[in-house]
């Protein structure tokens, strides 16, 4: 399935421009990934699919917790090559999208597919979360970490955190710290990935 056709399956409202940049994206993520590694997935068919589709699965969720009548800010930790922030920051240039990665190359990557498709809107930290004193109105990540670590990493930096996730992690849940909850879990539909996605909202009880 190529991108068009995903966006259309998704049923995604994107702004000029977007699904252009989204290719140029992908376009260099497979050069940089010949040299540095950034993912393992080198297919583009599959880059689509298993990068591009699924970040954008979560917009119409996750845009139901922005504010009204200001700019929504959202951080995204862990970040890796830009999955899904960039994305997200491509495809809702009204977000404020904050990446946090660790990983010099890998911000490194980010940085350049910033510059290069002119996202303003878009910040690039190279900084352990920890290191982190922001606050934002919602935080994300995907597939960086249990949830418990994830509510203990990013529960000081927003009241609202969504964990993109693959099959419905039961145990992970069980096992949250005291003080955190699931507010909501959605399945996920990816078009053209069989495999199972969930977005989980976790908020302080």
């Amino acid at each position: 399935m190529n991108l068009t056709e995903g966006i259309a399956a998704a049923g995604l409202n994107l702004p000029a421009g977007a699904e252009a940049k989204l290719g140029a994206y992908l376009t260099l993520l497979e050069k940089w990934n010949k040299t540095y590694n950034l993912t393992a997935i080198r297919d583009p068919d599959e880059m689509v699919t298993h990068h591009l589709l699924d970040s954008l699965a979560v917009i119409p969720i996750v845009e139901k917790s922005a504010p009204a009548g200001r700019r929504f800010t959202l951080a995204d930790i862990g970040s890796g090559a830009g999955l899904p922030g960039l994305v997200l920051a491509i495809s809702r240039p009204d977000w404020m999208v904050s990446s946090i990665e660790t990983v010099e190359k890998k911000a490194a990557f980010q940085r350049q597919a910033k510059i290069e498709l002119g996202l303003v809107n878009v910040s690039i930290h190279c900084a352990r979360v920890q290191s982190c004193d922001y606050r934002f109105d919602a935080v994300i990540s995907r597939a960086f970490a249990s949830l418990g670590d994830f509510v203990c990493l990013a529960g000081p930096l927003a009241d609202c955190l969504w964990a993109m996730k693959g099959e419905y992690p039961a145990d992970e849940i069980a096992a949250l710290p005291a003080g955190w909850r699931v507010a909501e879990s959605h399945r996920l539909v990816v078009p053209g990935l069989a495999a199972e996605r969930h977005l989980l909202q976790l908020e302080k009880t």
